[in-house]
């Protein structure tokens, strides 16, 4: 069953089309791995999903329900209520500083209001523990690694119990030595089977956790199958060349 429904969707900046009739549909439990060279819009097209960019054309429908109808968004609480389906994680984290890796997690639910304070302070501590974080619970991101910020970042998207996880890029601002713990985490989300979206140039963990790929190029999607045949055995030679520079 489709839990994401996109089709034809267009974004333009005045002349120039950033996305060309994206079509594409996500499975409940799907781990969908988006790759493709910088500029291609992958993260444009990522972050339409959750309405932090306005389409200029094109419908996206998420568990049946429609958050633009051929270019028309729904009404505002409509788009807050769909929207929330989904988590996103960042390439930068954005924590507040100057708030605690706790507080950090549990400051939108708490802004929800929808849920007793001993529920929600359960959760964070439950999610810590998934990420291995339990000891900074009281620690200032100031104070953390990039690779422990984006597991707060990960955890702190899971606080409001989404349905559907969005990562934009999540490794490409840590370094290399710190990379390998966010993606662990990752990984077991999808063993969880939460229903994931991620941009990356990871190609490795795209195709070990994964189970679809999608690339992206000049706003298009160019090509999609299972990793294992998309990366061994691409159909076009703009796949086939973007995945020689990238493999090497």
């Amino acid at each position: 069953m489709s839990i994401i429904e996109v089709s034809n969707l267009k974004k333009s900046y005045e002349k120039l089309d950033v996305l060309k009739g994206i079509t594409f549909n996500v499975n409940k439990n799907d781990v969908v791995a988006v790759v493709g060279p910088s500029g291609s819009g992958k993260s444009t097209m990522l972050r339409s999903l959750v309405h932090l960019e306005e389409i200029s054309g094109g419908s996206i429908r998420v568990s049946g329900e429609d958050l633009v109808k051929d270019g028309v968004y729904s009404k505002p609480q409509e788009i807050k209520r769909i929207t929330s389906k989904m988590g996103m994680v960042f390439q930068h984290f954005n924590l507040f500083p100057h708030l605690t890796v706790k507080e950090n997690l549990e400051l939108a639910p708490r802004m929800a209001r929808k849920e007793e304070n001993s529920v929600i302070q359960r959760r964070s501590t439950e999610l810590l523990e998934k990420i291995g974080l339990t000891d900074k619970a009281t620690a200032y991101p100031a104070n953390l690694s990039g690779g422990q910020k984006q597991r707060v970042a990960i955890a702190r998207a899971l606080m409001m119990g989404p349905e559907i996880l969005l990562f934009d890029e999540p490794t490409s601002a840590l370094d290399p030595e710190l990379t390998g713990e966010v993606l662990q985490v990752m990984k077991k989300l999808a063993e969880d089977q939460m229903t994931m979206i991620v941009v990356t140039h990871e190609m490795g963990f795209a195709k070990e956790v994964a189970n679809r790929a999608i690339f992206m190029d000049n706003g298009e999607i160019i090509e999609t199958g299972h990793p294992d045949e998309l990366f061994t055995n691409p159909k076009f030679e703009r796949t086939r060349s973007f995945l020689i520079r990238s493999l090497k």
